[in-house]
């Protein structure tokens, strides 16, 4: 019992950066029936801007306190991510809007390249891998043969804060209602007065801002490195149509189902080695029995 916790526990770490990686995902199909291929190396990007905040917060403010740090630094990855989202969708995306589906999804592929490459080409960055430390005290307590550390608690602790406040604000402010109004018709959304351009600049800087948080909790667990956003990206995006792509809550669902089958698979089947199987397969059979997702829902068309 004492390991199925552990397990459990660790399942709930790793759940919740995939979590908040998904929600980009869905937020920008969910307004625009776009996937951004692009988000996963966004939220490489935003653990190396957590990477090099972390080192200069520390160096010039040293002495304030370890909260105070951390919460500089996740404040700065937030910016800088939103800003280079926003880039990406005016320079490479909005010219693209009325072209074909797969003009979008080859351009985002590209993207997605080009920030890797560039990391890697970069002298003070380069491909070796590299940990953002102990930005906040590090304590370990054991409980009944499980180990809980400081550091899980603060990782599933603001990933879960986060997730409800990107919800509340989709679902209660008028920036979220724009957001939901553009997804359910944006050909009439202009007539009644809402910047469309804006709000799908909103939609991005949310989604890039949302992964910086969950870049900047992951690198402070594991290593961070130029390629990163690749595997962790595809099991992101594989978390949002599990879960039902365009749907929050299906987000949050599929980053921590699927968070559950990797840490589980190497237990059941005693090898690591089926894990991106077992979860393509999920994937597979869940889009032949219910195509939307668990908490996705058939969209009428009219015509």
């Amino acid at each position: 019992m004492a390991f199925f916790l552990q397990q459990l526990l660790n399942a709930l770490q790793v759940g919740s950066v995939y979590a908040l990686i998904a929600l980009g995902y869905t937020m920008v199909y969910g307004v625009l029936t776009m996937i951004n291929f692009a988000h996963g190396d966004i939220f490489m990007v935003g653990s190396y801007l957590a990477f090099f905040a972390s080192g200069l917060l520390l160096a010039y403010f040293g002495q304030a306190p370890p909260l105070v740090i951390f919460a500089g630094v996740i404040v700065v990855s937030m910016l800088g991510t939103s800003l280079l989202a926003v880039l990406i969708e005016r320079a490479a995306y909005k010219p693209l809007r009325n072209a074909p589906r797969m003009s979008a999804v080859i351009t985002a592929l590209g993207i997605g390249l080009l920030l890797e490459n560039a990391f890697v080409a970069i002298p003070a960055i380069g491909p070796a891998p590299r940990t953002l430390g102990e930005l906040l005290p590090a304590t370990q307590l054991s409980i009944g043969g499980v180990t809980v550390s400081s550091l899980q608690l603060v990782i599933i602790g603001v990933a879960v804060l986060t997730m409800l406040a990107l919800d509340v604000t989709v679902r209660k402010t008028m920036v979220g209602i724009a957001m939901r109004a553009i997804s359910w018709d944006h050909s009439i959304v202009p007539l009644m007065g809402v910047p469309v351009d804006k709000v799908i600049s909103l939609t991005f800087a949310s989604g890039a801002a949302v992964a910086a948080i969950g870049g900047t909790l992951y690198g402070m667990a594991y290593t961070i490195d130029p390629y990163m956003g690749i595997r962790i990206g595809w099991w992101a995006f594989i978390s949002a149509v599990v879960g039902g792509i365009g749907s929050i809550r299906g987000a949050m669902l599929g980053g921590f189902l699927l968070a559950f089958v990797e840490i589980f698979t190497p237990v059941v089947l005693k090898s690591s080695s089926y894990r991106d199987m077992i979860a393509f397969s999920l994937l597979l059979v869940l889009l032949v029995f219910r195509p939307t997702g668990i908490l996705g829902r058939t969209v009428s068309q009219k015509v």
